[in-house]
């Protein structure tokens, strides 16, 4: 090999995969090792982390992927891929329509929570209670947004996809599967948000905090649970895409065209 050819390699090395003629490694696993034997969910965490998780591990991962993995067209994301799915592209031009739209406001709550969750973890190593930590950070948090990353939900009172998520981390602390610290800071929270609002709405965590306790207590980094939402969100976004295709309509707009206003008022307008 000549020097060009070593620097060449050298600026695209890798530990992620490795491909040869003949053969295809992931994490020093060849594929066919990996096929018939490992689950998507496996083969999720071998890429991301290095290693194959336990049996208990891979379930609570796969719990928390298929909680995300759709909350129909009226999230941004759902309608857009739906409407691009209409313009003369590719299901996968409408994926990516999809997957760009997830940013901090929508999609992006899991990895901010998961920031939260272990600011409030480090303030209670140094010896406050959970709650303190939690009201300590929360109103640092609430210094910068009004919102609180992973709690309240702007559709459901209480989100179907809480209990049984907790219920699932709770287990697993109990098998000691994992440890349990991100599920008390997070409970922590929803406990401080209870006693400011006796009376009013609860705020209870939802589906961006259920998960992100997951992600984190199977030691995810932050930025990885936004990845993984992602990737969650994805497999809904193609099923709607995937319809939308299907029924024959052109450039879909956000609202019927039977319904429009013959005319469109301007910003000025009362």
């Amino acid at each position: 090999m000549t020097d060009s050819q070593d620097e060449a390699a050298l600026w695209w090395a890798t530990a992620v995969s490795h491909i040869e003629p003949g053969s295809i490694e992931l994490r020093d696993r060849p594929v066919q090792e990996l096929i018939g034997k490992a689950s998507l969910v496996d083969v999720v965490w071998l890429m991301l982390r290095g290693g194959m998780p336990s049996p208990p591990e891979s379930a609570l991962l796969e719990a928390a992927l298929v909680a995300g993995v759709d909350h129909g067209p009226q999230a941004p994301s759902i309608a857009a891929a739906r409407m691009a799915a209409t313009c003369g592209v590719g299901l996968n031009n409408a994926i990516a329509t999809g997957v760009n739209m997830l940013g901090d406001a929508h999609g992006g709550a899991g990895q901010q929570c998961v920031e939260m969750l272990t600011d409030i973890r480090t303030v209670h190593a140094s010896g406050l209670s959970w709650d303190d930590a939690a009201r300590d950070v929360m109103a640092d948090w609430q210094s910068r947004s009004r919102y609180l990353p992973g709690f309240g939900h702007r559709f459901h009172p209480v989100d179907p996809r809480r209990d049984p998520l907790l219920g699932l981390v709770r287990q697993a602390v109990t098998d000691g599967v994992v440890a349990g610290d991100f599920l008390d800071a997070a409970l922590a929270v929803e406990a401080v948000l209870q006693r400011r609002r006796a009376g009013a709405r609860p705020v209870p965590m939802n589906i961006d905090g259920a998960t992100a306790v997951i992600y984190a207590e199977l030691g995810f980094s932050a930025p990885l649970a936004r990845g993984l939402f992602v990737l969650s969100r994805s497999v809904g976004i193609l099923a709607h895409a995937w319809e939308e295709s299907g029924q024959g309509r052109r450039n879909k707009g956000p609202v019927p065209r039977s319904v429009l206003p013959a005319r469109l008022p301007r910003p000025e307008d009362p």
